[in-house]
């Protein structure tokens, strides 16, 4: 195969991913999905319609129980892939530099050796003031900000973020969104990101795969006709509304007995 026909290809497929808990729960059911590399994918659904639960089967954090996932580049899975969390899961008795050298730890990798990765990845986030300071000095929005810098301090080929901005009010959220937006755009890291929200769903994506209810399916794949950078002029635009009115279509179409 060609580099060109290579490159071509989706950079992870699934196909037929199913998922059953040992209490009985079909969390998945039939999941087909291709993502694109350096693409930037939302995952949107109601709570309980295993989001989360294909997140992490992508990251190979637990395994479906029927199904293909295949990844383009050697057939396995990075090793190296950025997960963000809901909850920014810092340590609280580390100082911010350490939560960030924690990936780089765990690789190996000394802190001496690891400062200038950490200190550029605090800058690329805007927190390069605040390597020496604890995670209770920081607002939530900040904290979050360290989860996102630890997930790139190994400079992973693929980033998966679950709800990471749900719990942060609607301000800080939206600064979020265009912060993560200027990182994405600047290093292309395939982005696979899990929202309740349609409307940050449709501003950060190139693509909205709809998910049903349990058992967790795909509904729809919806493309997002505009293009980057993206601001409040998108916001307020005919495209971005007539998008989320599409998206919300298809979550009402899926929910219908």
């Amino acid at each position: 195969m060609t580099a060109d026909a290579r490159e071509a290809l989706p950079l992870v497929q699934l196909r037929g991913i199913g998922k059953t808990y040992p209490n009985g729960t079909v969390a998945l059911a039939g999941v087909d999905a291709e993502i694109r590399k350096s693409g930037f994918v939302s995952l949107v659904g109601p709570s309980g319609c295993g989001k989360s639960t294909l997140l992490r089967i992508i990251a190979g954090l637990i395994a479906p129980d029927s199904g293909t996932l295949s990844w383009q580049a050697t057939g396995e899975r990075p090793p190296d892939i950025g997960f963000v969390f809901q909850d920014a899961t810092l340590m609280p008795w580390a100082r911010v530099a350490d939560n960030v050298h924690l990936p780089l730890k765990l690789a190996g990798v000394s802190k001496d050796k690891a400062s200038p990765r950490i200190k550029a990845a605090l800058a690329r986030v805007g927190l390069a003031d605040f390597a020496t300071v604890f995670p209770r000095e920081l607002s939530g929005g900040m904290k979050m900000r360290v989860s996102i810098a630890r997930a790139l301090v190994t400079e992973p080929p693929v980033l998966l973020m679950d709800e990471p901005f749900a719990a942060l009010d609607e301000f800080t959220r939206e600064k979020l969104d265009d912060d993560l937006l200027d990182l994405w755009t600047a290093q292309r890291f395939t982005t696979i990101f899990v929202t309740h929200s349609i409307y940050e769903s449709v501003y950060l994506s190139e693509r909205i795969l709809v998910m049903g209810a349990r058992p967790g399916r795909i509904l729809a794949d919806i493309a997002v006709d505009a293009s980057y950078p993206r601001g409040r002029a998108f916001r307020e635009s005919k495209t971005y509304l007539d998008t989320c009115a599409t998206v919300s279509a298809a979550l009402r179409d899926g929910a219908m007995p």
